[in-house]
């Protein structure tokens, strides 16, 4: 039971709501609530978004806040990660939280297709983010969509425009861009290995996917991400009760492959944190 893998919870995201889930926690009491289950359930790292009122995505930095005051307080040592995606606001807004110093933030080192629009990540946006990042001593989890978004989060390490080591995650199953392929992810892996030999990465598998990808990333050997976010079922007929149900299902796989999940300790030194 060695190689502990760190078992990543994005509660909210910026698309579920509470038709698609009542489940998905949306006020900040609410994500407060569901990350100290996810924790007590396994999870040691939350990926946070924030939303308005209503439900809206935003870059808020006053509710950033709330809820990281709120995690940092009932979750102690778990890992806090804002994402700084292109769904919550525009241009540098969208880094707007950075000078909160949460341990790590979102970074797409480059643009995507998404199923109705394109997720822009400017090379001057992106370059942008990291500095600001750099700024806070924040340490990006790079979003890979593709597999120039790898080379190119290789290249910001060797220019000193990102902080070692690397810590990549292969995204897959947004439609209309990078679908999920053993093969792919595969040479996913084993580029990372080539470009970056002691970077750490995580694989995210969206809807029905995230099961899959889980196991691929259990098996070789990484680390995995579930939640609300990229996925409101546990299968095809049961919607998610919560986010730490998803969270024991990951433990699950974890334990079939011989790993167990690493503590929060373990989870900050595994990502030099």
């Amino acid at each position: 039971m060695e190689n502990p893998c760190i078992i990543t919870v994005a509660i909210t995201g910026s698309v579920p709501g509470k038709k698609d889930n009542p489940a998905v926690p949306i006020s900040i009491e609410e994500q407060i609530e569901s990350t100290h289950e996810a924790f007590e359930a396994g999870a040691t790292l939350v990926h946070l978004h924030v939303r308005n009122d209503d439900g809206s995505p935003t870059s808020s930095a006053e509710r950033f806040a709330k809820v990281l005051e709120g995690i940092r307080k009932h979750c102690p040592n778990i890992i806090t990660q804002v994402s700084t995606g292109g769904r919550s606001g525009a241009g540098k807004e969208r880094g707007g939280m950075l000078s909160l110093r949460p341990d790590m933030a979102s970074l797409a080192t480059g643009s995507v297709n998404f199923p109705t629009r394109v997720y822009d990540n400017s090379p001057e946006l992106v370059e942008w983010l990291a500095s600001e990042m750099l700024k806070y001593g924040v340490k990006p989890e790079v979003e890979a969509f593709d597999l120039s978004m790898i080379f190119q989060a290789a290249a910001m390490l060797k220019a000193g425009k990102i902080k070692g080591p690397l810590h990549i995650q292969f995204v897959m199953g947004v439609k209309n861009a990078m679908p999920v392929d053993r093969d792919v992810f595969e040479f996913y892996v084993k580029t990372l290995k080539r470009l970056a030999p002691d970077a750490t990465w995580t694989g995210a598998g969206i809807g029905k996917d995230q099961v899959t990808v889980s196991r691929w990333s259990t098996e070789l050997g990484g680390h995995c991400r579930t939640g609300l976010e990229d996925n409101v079922r546990m299968d095809r007929e049961t919607l998610a009760s919560s986010n730490a149900a998803l969270v024991r299902q990951t433990a699950e796989l974890c334990a079939q492959y011989g790993r167990r999940v690493a503590s929060a300790a373990e989870a900050r030194r595994i990502l030099s944190l």
